[in-house]
Parts: structure tokens; sequence; C-alpha cells
């Protein structure tokens, strides 16, 4: 753990803080900040974890660029590669084997390299930038990352549901949906001029347990996953591909060869254990005793969901979507669906970002992912002090 959160031996209270209260007199007052995703929900279990998945490494280790030179991807470490394979194994969330993995700093930059990859494909002989296009409401942060180079290769296409122009487009399908929390699928129409040259990479950050039920191992061509939201370590910035085809992945790897010549292996190495401690809480040869990771998450996610709802039952102002409850193959059972961020409506015409803004409630506007102003994002991961007073804060504001 990083700075005043460090491990000392001692577990609080999920929700003592520094003062002992619950919350103090401070935060009530404070603004709260939900607009960023930031998983310290996350940061009690691995303070039950202390010492065990901590890394020490040597001031000779990690000297090399190159971890593997004969590897596709040859900065991955072969632990993280191992641990990788071996979650998704575990959880059945996404077919690995014999694909190709590719290491990120986040998945931010495995998007970008994706991007590159498929934009930059030969056989495309299409002069002018390949639109990339997201179903609404789709991630905030796409535009911005697609345009911020205003590269010759690609450029920012909108809602994928409103596509229509001639040529080749990449879709980027985002499932679990950040906003929404829906399971999502490819949506350009079929009919459009440019149907039939769309190529898709699947950013499946949430596709883990604790947010929704895992009905099968998916298995597409492009598929990014990132330790922030599986794990909560949002501070190592690691993230993953794995990709079937062996060309695209050389491509991908080469964008992080020159952007940042790999991925520190101090925080791959970091992650490895990390995720080796997730499969070991899942085992049956689990000597340590420790609680399985993702129905300790879920727990959580449960209880803030319920709490949220519970709230908002008897105010007409505020509307949450409910979700399907299909069968989870993790869990061997139905279950409900609780996703890291609250997609909330606010009474038709008012501007809801605005509306809790004016009750010291920061949080991302709809019209920030292609949508309307009567729609906030909120992050469901904060620590339980400020989420305990959000609800608080949040049954005050009547129509």
């Amino acid at each position: 753990m990083c700075g005043k959160y460090a491990t000392n031996g001692s577990t609080p209270s999920h929700h003592d803080n520094e003062n002992g209260s619950t919350p103090n007199h401070q935060l009530l007052e404070a603004i709260v900040n939900l607009d960023h995703g930031d998983p310290t929900m996350y940061e009690w279990y691995w303070r039950e974890v202390g010492e065990r998945c901590s890394v020490t490494l040597s001031g000779f280790e990690c000297l090399s660029y190159f971890a593997n030179a004969r590897n596709v991807c040859w900065f991955l470490e072969a632990k993280l590669e191992e641990e990788i394979h071996k979650v998704h194994q575990s959880v059945g969330n996404a077919v690995t084997e014999n694909r190709h993995v590719v290491v990120g700093t986040g998945s931010s930059q495995l998007i970008l390299a994706a991007i590159y990859a498929l934009s930059s494909h030969p056989l495309l002989h299409h002069p002018n930038p390949v639109n990339v296009v997201s179903a609404a409401p789709y991630y905030s942060a796409y535009p911005e990352m697609t345009d911020i180079l205003r590269s010759r290769l690609f450029k920012w296409g909108g809602d994928a549901r409103c596509f229509n122009e001639e040529g080749p487009y990449i879709e980027l399908v985002t499932s679990p949906n950040n906003p929404d929390g829906v399971m999502r699928e490819a949506m350009v129409k079929g009919g459009g001029k440019g149907q039939g040259q769309g190529m898709l990479i699947h950013d499946l950050a949430y596709y883990w347990p604790q947010y929704t039920a895992i009905t099968s191992p998916l298995d597409h061509d492009i598929m990014l996953f990132t330790i922030s939201k599986c794990t909560g370590h949002a501070g190592s910035r690691i993230g993953w591909a794995v990709v079937k085809d062996e060309n695209v992945a050389r491509k991908m790897v080469k964008f992080m060869e020159v952007s940042t010549i790999g991925v520190s292996k101090e925080a791959q190495l970091r992650a490895a254990n990390i995720l080796e401690t997730i499969s070991l809480s899942l085992s049956c040869q689990n000597s340590n005793e420790l609680d399985n990771f993702f129905q300790h998450s879920r727990r959580l996610l449960a209880e803030r969901w319920n709490k949220l709802r519970d709230s908002l039952k008897s105010n007409p102002l505020f509307h949450l979507s409910k979700y399907p409850t299909p069968y989870c193959n993790f869990f061997k059972k139905s279950t409900e669906t609780y996703p890291a961020f609250a997609w909330m409506k606010c009474k038709e015409g008012l501007d809801c970002e605005k509306l809790l803004r004016e009750h010291k409630i920061l949080t991302r506007s709809g019209t920030k992912f292609g949508s309307e102003a009567e729609y906030v994002r909120i992050s469901m991961l904060g620590r339980d002090e400020e989420f305990d007073v959000f609800v608080q804060r949040l049954q005050t504001i009547q129509d």
C-alpha cells in the first residue's frame, strides 16, 4: 500500500477513519468527489492480505529493457504472463490459450496501441483517417484519447449507433459498459456504407465477477483488461491485451516500444504477485485462509448498491436502471449486476451534474459520454466514508 495507508499490522474497520469517527465532521461538510473511478474501495482487502503479496527487489535486478527477446511482447515478464493466464482460467471470463498477451501501462495505452495497429494495416488502402466509434453512452475518455495526437491514421467518429460513413472503421466495444454497466455487443448497424469493413476492440475492464455475471469465456480478436478495475491497483498502471493475430500484436508492441520502450518491470512483478494472491484466494488449497477476493468485493458492491437504491426509493427526482440477473458460471448461480458506476438520471429537464454539485457532490455529466445532461456517472468504488456521506446527502435533495 502507499503512503499513510501502508500496512501497519492492524486491520481497521471498513468505516473507521484516521480520527476513529464514522464519518468525521470535516467529511460531512466536505466536497464528495465521485467523478473519478478511483478504486480505493479495495484498500481494506489488501490491508488484510498484508505482506503476503509484497515484492522485494535487489539493486541488480530488472536492469535490462528485455524480459524475453523471443516473445512477441519482449518486455512482458514471464511471471505476469503466467498469472494472467491463471486468473482468466480460474474466473472463466476470457480465452487466453494460444493467444498473444501484450502488457501496457494501463489499458489506456493499450487502447491507443490497438487503434494504431488496426488503422495502420497495409491492406486498408484508405486515404482518410479511419473512424473510431463507440455506442453512446461511451467511455468519456475515448474521444479525447483518439484525437489528442491528431493522427493521420485515425480520428474520433462519434456514436456507433449513428455511424454511416463509407470506408473502414474501428468500433470500441466496452462490456460491461462504462458508464452504464450494460453488457454490450458491436452496435454499428447493417446497411451502412462501411458495413463489413469494421474492426473491433473489446474493452473488458469490468468483465469480472464482482461487477457482473460471467456467462462465458469471451474470445474476441482484441480483448483489453486492466489491474485497476480487476484488483483496485490503479496506481500500478498495468493493463494487458489478449490478441489473436500475431501481426496485430506485433504492431501493438511496436507502439509501446516507440512511446515508452516497454512497461515497468517493477510494476509488472507487483501485478503478478497480486494476481497470484487472487488466484490463491479462489483455490481450494488456500492454506493462508484468504477471503475469496471476488466474493469479498461483490459483498461490498452489493451493500453499496442496496444502500443507494434504498435511499432513492421514495424520491421521484432520481432514477436508477435495473439490470438482469443472468446465470454466473463463476458463482454457479444467477446473480445481480453491481456495476462500478451508477448511471443515474434526474427528472427531465434538470442538469443532474449541476444539481449535485450545488450539494457538494462531484459527478461526471452525461454530456461527457455522448448522452444528455439529465444523466450523471457516479463512482461506486471510493472509500466507505465518502460513499456513506454521499448517500446521506443525496437523501436531502428533494423535488
